[in-house]
């Protein structure tokens, strides 16, 4: 048996778009309309990419859905079409074509005339890239090297800065991707996005933290001012990403540059994390690491034997303070894409991590002005 389809009001639309903007969950918005489950709230998102549909509304010369219940009670009870136009102050060729099209005198039903005007009035805004295929392929080719939509747009407006033609915002990317219905972009490039999402979801943000004593530490407010103002490279920040079967990659991140590297760590034991970060580290060019921020991690307890093996000095953040490393954070969540939470980690070589960090850093970024991270690493050195 086939399923009705809900039919929502419009103010159930509007709240539910709300809500969805606000970030609420399929649960929550379907709970707070009533009557819906999340499988409907689903669908109507769905349908548009999870991107509010822009509002319509009615141009000022066409008739209203009061004029046309007016029409219908007119016709029931025989008044003229010219009796009607001048009772609605209309050309009476305007109410005449009204009538036929919808039936004739006989068949004419007000509900029925309004629905299919709204309907056939429907007009799709055309995209920039429905017909500018030389841009459309360069987003694909961009896409597919699992470049953001943002960083997309912002090269493209380095690159092609007197060429209008040439440049599309990051937001019609993303509406290309996710509304499948304008056929522009093809469905598989969404799981080149960084979140894997089928449909547009709204901003919610959350901290989480663990507090851990780790003896000797010392407190992220003692660090080098020039580390804050990120004006000099060589203060780096770290933490570890894990993956199923207790598995972790050790991630640095400088934060002048954004540029990031990738260590293979067997374990998070402290000893084994501090040897595979020394090793490392000593490959480094000299002075390129002269401090590291780490979070309240155990994996860290032996930072005093990592500062004798490398002369860099280590800084713990606050507890449940993730943002004191926020180029850290926002590197983890991109490697994400890379390595999605559950994915054994110990599959991967070392030369396979470097692989994707090098995709990292060559990837343009909003933050550096839509240069690389490895552009703005090698610019610093030349200095």
């Amino acid at each position: 048996m086939k399923t009705r389809r809900y039919r929502f009001s419009p103010q159930e639309s509007r709240e539910l778009w709300a809500r969805w903007k606000q970030g609420q969950t399929l649960m929550e918005i379907s709970a707070a309309l009533g009557r819906v489950n999340r499988t409907t709230v689903y669908g109507v998102l769905q349908r548009s990419g999870g991107v509010a549909p822009r509002e319509r509304n009615r141009a000022g010369h066409h008739l209203s859905a009061t004029e046309r219940e007016e029409i219908s009670r007119g016709l029931v009870v025989g008044q003229s079409v010219r009796a009607l136009s001048r009772l609605l102050g209309r050309s009476p060729s305007t109410i005449s074509r009204e009538i036929q099209r919808n039936g004739g005198r006989d068949a004419y039903r007000a509900q029925a005339a309004e629905h299919r005007a709204w309907s056939s009035a429907e007009r799709p805004k055309s995209c920039a890239l429905a017909d500018n295929e030389p841009l459309k392929r360069i987003v694909a080719e961009r896409l597919q090297q699992d470049w953001s939509p943002q960083q997309i747009a912002g090269w493209l407006k380095e690159t092609h800065h007197n060429e209008p033609a040439m440049q599309i915002s990051h937001e019609t990317i993303y509406r290309s991707l996710f509304i499948q219905a304008r056929g522009l972009l093809k469905k598989e490039l969404v799981g080149h996005l960084r979140s894997g999402r089928a449909i547009r979801r709204g901003k919610t943000a959350t901290l989480k933290g663990h507090p851990r004593g780790i003896v000797d530490a010392v407190s992220i407010r003692e660090r080098p001012a020039e580390a804050e103002d990120r004006a000099v490279p060589g203060h780096w920040e770290g933490d570890l990403i894990a993956g199923s079967h207790n598995t972790n990659i050790a991630t640095l991140v400088e934060r002048h540059s954004r540029y990031v590297s990738l260590v293979r760590v067997e374990n998070r034991e402290t000893a084994t994390v501090v040897s595979a970060l020394a090793e490392h580290v000593l490959q480094l060019p000299a002075g390129l690491m002269r401090t590291l921020t780490w979070d309240q991690g155990k994996e860290m307890a032996a930072h005093k034997r990592f500062t004798v093996a490398t002369d860099v000095k280590v800084y713990f953040c606050d507890p449940r303070s993730p943002w004191q490393r926020g180029s850290n954070e926002n590197t983890n969540g991109l490697l994400r894409q890379y390595f999605p939470k559950g994915t054994d980690l110990s599959v991967f070589s070392q030369e396979q991590l470097d692989a994707v960090a090098d995709r990292l850093n060559t990837r343009p970024r909003k933050t550096l002005g839509y240069k690389t991270p490895a552009d703005r690493l090698a610019a610093s050195l030349l200095q």
